[in-house]
């Protein structure tokens, strides 16, 4: 039901449920607020918002006054709002000079100086001195990991960062203790933070009480050039920004995209920049006497072509890693086809889901944003809080709202949310066990860790013909949804990087003795043995330990690149620095292999690169799209009598903060770690 009301003289027309904050924000009034965030609840503390409603006694805050609640005038007029009267501005001016009131003088120390909301509000709302002469109150600071640093003197009680940990993050770790001038915000029995989100509650915090430990006093904010460009570190593809200085990332923070991430990003997006500095790789090496010996490119490239001359093109095997672009991957299996070999594979952690049954057999279908429009999920073989946080914020967004059921068939684990616990293996995929005849859009869940498993797509099978016989598969629904762990899995599967007989797997290329020599790009999660292996990568990690030739490359800070995240969505990563030392593209590499072979790809710069994978795969050519599939592909699986192991679903993430080489090379992941298992040790 919309409203009409007069603001500063002209007449508008809201729906009569929103509040006034938000009614003046679409006429592009800007309201001042400290405590307001419409992403949280609302908690009216800071009176920054007042303005004036015309018969009200006094100004109201805009935050918590709904059109609802406006009243006409005594002969019928519209409702009146104004935001610039003396009385809003001299009310707003007291309630600055409150919130100054303890607010020590640290601007020129403070990390939050440049970017403060305190800061820029004082400047319209402040006054150039203190009509308070008593003692300034002074709070200690808290240790809640190695996170967020806190210095409390400078809170203000918005209360913001509270309402996130316990409505968005769903661990309610923080709190307000004691009232009025003696009140604080703590943890509880002042321990550390355990939430994989809680990094977002330095966006929030709205002076600089709470700021990132890692990046203190690295850089001023306009010190920084910003890249927008997206998260790898799992299979959503979180839209960042990366803040960096001269040849160095300080810092990566969020960037608002409703359809993904919204504007929340995981610790892990967050802090992992660390790691991209550390254990790089920066000069070619070749293995000599078993040690590993730095080398010009010239020389390890010969040796490189020499290696690939005297191998039977059958014998030689690529695998792709976690992190790697699309286009990398199509000029790995170009050079792969050039040189005589059908033998690569993205699945580098032995996923026995192919592409076969068309795309909507391994995508997110319902979309991310779906979520929200879900009124039951079944979650199978899935840990979502460690797969993508993200993620599960969003699937706890929606059953905050109510009226959504959640069903969980793998292992037990606190979600943030209350679930039904069907059964641990999937012999409980079935309609009689999970009651959902009353629910039209329902989500069926699988983590990619069931495709670990032999009978993986007897499982995707028996849930698609439950999808079916539930309803759940429609022309305007398909409730079928997997979430990828990893960045390039589904690009991988776009361009059909797979083997074309699976006794070729990445696990079983890296084993078999018919391989004799192997290429990772960017693989860490192999251990290949008795054969000849070539890394390209960023990191000194798994892969380029264990191998004979290794090749230094870029990380996704350091180049453009195309991605599919895990709903099949197209999106970029941006160059924000370049390489350390003398590494390069990895494009670049693949390249220069094929030139020295005698099996040229014929591409000269980047832009020729893209242009040719849109040629041959269209599905890369529009940014942000999302690919529609028919349903007939998964007609191809659905009533297959074929039977189930029975054996318990498990997961592979055994540690959130160390899935991959850059979080491994990060100190601030390994905290995080330290404190994540010492938490757990203690409470088992």
């Amino acid at each position: 039901m919309s409203k009409k009301i007069l603001i500063n003289g002209k007449e508008h027309e809201f729906e009569e449920n929103l509040t006034l904050i938000q009614a003046l924000e679409l006429t592009d009034i800007e309201v001042p607020r400290f405590c307001y965030h419409d992403k949280l609840s609302i908690a009216g503390n800071c009176r920054m918002c007042l303005v004036e409603v015309k018969g009200a006694p006094k100004p109201v805050a805009s935050c918590h006054f709904s059109l609802s609640d406006l009243r006409p005038g005594p002969n019928g007029e519209l409702p009146e709002v104004l935001t610039n009267t003396d009385q809003v501005h001299n009310a707003r001016k007291g309630a600055m000079e409150f919130l100054l009131v303890n607010h020590p003088l640290d601007c020129p120390i403070c990390d939050q100086g440049g970017e403060c909301d305190l800061q820029d509000q004082a400047l319209h709302y402040g006054i150039n001195k203190s009509r308070y002469k008593e003692n300034k109150r002074a709070v200690d600071n808290k240790n809640i990991g190695p996170l967020v640093k806190t210095t409390m003197t400078r809170c203000i009680h918005c209360t913001r960062c509270v309402r996130f940990t316990s409505e968005v993050a769903g661990t309610e770790e923080l709190g307000a203790i004691h009232r009025g001038e003696n009140m604080e915000i703590t943890t509880y029995l002042e321990k550390g933070m355990s939430s994989e989100l809680q990094g977002n509650i330095i966006d929030l915090c709205p002076v600089g009480a709470l700021t990132s430990k890692p990046y203190e006093y690295h850089a001023r904010p306009w010190e920084l050039r910003k890249t927008e460009s997206i998260d790898v570190m799992d299979g959503i593809g979180s839209n960042i920004r990366i803040d960096s200085k001269g040849s160095e990332v300080m810092r990566i923070m969020p960037r608002y995209n409703e359809e993904i991430n919204e504007e929340w990003i995981s610790d892990k997006t967050r802090f992992v920049w660390d790691g991209l500095k550390t254990q790089r790789i920066d000069t070619p090496y070749i293995r000599e006497n078993g040690k590993l010996i730095p080398v010009s490119w010239d020389i390890a490239l010969t040796l490189l072509t020499k290696l690939i001359k005297k191998t039977d093109p059958d014998r030689i095997g690529a695998i792709a890693g976690d992190m790697v672009s699309a286009e990398e991957m199509f000029l790995m299996k170009k050079l792969m086809e050039k040189i005589g070999s059908n033998k690569y594979d993205c699945r580098q952690d032995g996923s026995i889901l192919g592409n076969q049954y068309g795309r909507s057999s391994y995508i997110f279908n319902p979309t991310i944003a779906g979520i929200e429009n879900a009124d039951a999920i079944v979650i199978i073989g899935s840990n979502p809080r460690m797969e993508s946080p993200v993620l599960n914020a969003r699937i706890r967004k929606r059953w905050l709202t109510g009226n959504l059921s959640l069903y969980v068939i793998g292992q037990e684990h606190d979600l943030t949310y209350d679930y039904t616990f069907i059964g641990d293996s999937p012999k409980s995929i079935d309609l009689k066990n999970i009651p959902l005849s009353d629910f039209k859009n329902i989500i069926w869940l699988l983590g990619d860790d069931v495709f670990l498993r032999d009978d993986g797509t007897i499982i995707l099978s028996q849930v698609i013909d439950c999808a079916e016989k539930a309803g759940s598969i429609r022309e305007d629904w398909n409730g079928v949804a997997v979430l990828h762990k990893y960045a390039s899995r589904v690009a991988g599967l776009d361009l059909d990087f797979l083997p074309q007989d699976e006794k070729y797997c990445a696990k079983k290329m890296a084993s078999s003795s018919e391989i004799e020599l192997l290429f990772l790009l960017d693989a860490d999660e192999v251990d290949a043995k008795n054969k000849h292996t070539v890394y390209i990568g960023s990191h000194g990690d798994r892969g380029a330990t264990n191998a004979d030739i290794v090749l230094p490359g870029a990380c996704y800070t350091e180049k453009n690149g195309l991605y599919m995240n895990t709903e099949g969505r197209l999106q970029e990563t941006n160059r924000a620095v370049f390489p350390p030392g003398d590494a390069r593209d990895n494009w670049k590499i693949i390249v220069e292999i094929s030139k020295r072979v005698k099996k040229s790809l014929n591409y000269t710069n980047f832009e020729d690169v893209r242009a040719g994978l849109r040629k041959e795969y269209p599905i890369f050519s529009n940014i942000n799209h999302i690919e529609s599939d028919t349903f007939h592909d998964l007609d191809q699986l659905s009533n297959r009598k074929q039977k189930l192991n029975g054996n318990a679903f498990s997961n592979t993430i055994t540690d959130y903060y160390l899935t991959n080489s850059i979080a491994r090379s990060s100190k601030v992941m390994g905290e995080c770690s330290m404190q994540k298992n010492s938490i757990e040790i203690k409470n088992g």
